[in-house]
């Protein structure tokens, strides 16, 4: 049966890094980081640009799904309203696919560190910081596995996440 691994966390939490190790591990694998379906310059948010990218989500993962090369499917984005993920869930064609939700918890301290390094080493803006402790706050974490990633590696994260997608199997 086919797998949907949905990996959701606020920015900085270790969606990407977790997602591009699950790819190496899960085999046959494909990734998308849901940024990709909103990479614009300018970046503008409205409502035009959000129904665009959940749109650009959903007809990706949808073809990811109709192609038999796949077993794995690996989707990560930011997520922290539960609405964001049903906008997209409510669009797929889950039928013969088992999907795992998995939410990446940090915490505010862990979580200052890595954006202000990522800030350092130019990866991110200076406002990055305070849209991720903003969306920290809202995250939703119901109808998901959560992940704890403080004081953890990306290769232990992966670990517990196909533990988690391999037990449904097992059930």
């Amino acid at each position: 049966m086919k797998k949907l691994i949905i990996i959701k966390g606020t920015m900085g939490s270790g969606k990407t890094a977790v997602s591009l190790s699950l790819q190496k591990a899960l085999i046959p694998s494909v990734f998308l980081d849901g940024d990709w379906c909103w990479n614009m310059n300018p970046f503008v948010v409205n409502d035009k640009t959000k129904i665009m990218v959940v749109d650009n989500i959903t007809f990706l993962l949808n073809n990811f799904i109709k192609c038999e090369q796949y077993k794995y499917i690996i989707f990560c984005w930011v997520m922290h309203e539960k609405a964001i993920s049903d906008s997209i869930i409510d669009k797929l064609n889950l039928l013969n696919v088992e999907l795992s939700i998995i939410s990446l918890r940090i915490n505010k301290d862990e979580l200052t560190k890595r954006i202000t390094k990522d800030i350092k080493d130019n990866k991110r803006d200076k406002e990055s910081l305070n849209r991720s402790l903003d969306r920290l706050k809202a995250f939703d974490y119901s109808e998901s596995n959560v992940i704890d990633v403080d004081n953890k590696s990306v290769k232990d994260i992966t670990k517990e996440v196909i533990k988690i997608v391999d037990k449904s199997e097992n059930e």
